[in-house]
């Protein structure tokens, strides 16, 4: 059965704007920033280099929280790196963590490395919601279950789609296959390839609570509706 889609502003609290490209400026970062606030977005989530800053530009916007990434893009730092990542990021105030699994050992089916390698996360994390990026896809569905499975085992909050830097990742057929394994035993974030509404209602009605969206495509997501505005019309 279908869900009633959740109004605009409803929306809006599911998204997450990400302002996460190796060219993501200053000016980049408070445009994504701004966007957040007009659209009522619930956080931007940032390269860990501009934690500092975007935490700085969100002091006086509390609506607006603030996310932050271990491991990108590509999950193949070690545990040490994406630990010390974690903890830094802990103490420059960010609200939650998005950790990328370490996808080559993954494909080679190194799953006890890969479940440490989050579970250390989860651990420096100190109690902020963690997302597990699977960085769906290079994975078939069984690995995209292991995967899953990981993220339960390591006590994450997330299982998240992609880094948005693959050539897809939020796509329906990855989206069911991780409902259809986890049920409702952690939350799902989609993100990789977010451009409209029409593919934002179709994910939340495969159960996603949680949205990746690049600053540059939520106006058109949100079908331009921004917060404050849904009264009006």
């Amino acid at each position: 059965m279908d869900h009633p889609p959740p109004n605009p502003e409803q929306l809006a609290r599911m998204l997450d704007v990400s302002e996460v490209r190796t060219d993501s400026t200053d000016t980049a970062l408070v445009a994504a920033i701004q966007c957040a606030q007009r659209y009522g977005c619930f956080l931007v989530t940032t390269l860990p280099a501009q934690a500092r800053r975007a935490k700085e530009l969100l002091v006086d916007i509390p609506e607006v929280k603030l996310g932050a990434n271990v491991g990108f893009p590509s999950g193949g730092q070690t545990t040490h790196i994406k630990v010390l990542e974690t903890r830094e990021l802990v103490q420059l105030g960010v609200d939650e963590v998005d950790v990328v699994i370490d996808v080559g050992a993954h494909l080679s089916g190194r799953r006890k490395h890969v479940l440490a390698d989050v579970t250390a996360v989860v651990e420096a994390a100190e109690g902020l919601p963690v997302k597990v990026i699977l960085e769906c896809h290079y994975l078939d569905d069984d690995q995209i279950r292991a995967g899953c499975d990981i993220a339960l085992d390591a006590g994450a909050d997330f299982v998240k789609t992609g880094t948005g830097w693959a050539p897809t990742g939020a796509t329906l057929h990855n989206v069911s296959v991780i409902r259809d394994h986890v049920a409702d035993q952690i939350a799902i974030k989609a993100s990789g390839g977010i451009r409209d509404p029409e593919t934002l209602d179709a994910l939340y009605q495969l159960g996603v609570t949680r949205f990746g969206v690049a600053a540059k495509h939520v106006p058109a997501v949100l079908g331009g509706v921004a917060a404050g505005e849904v009264a009006e019309r």
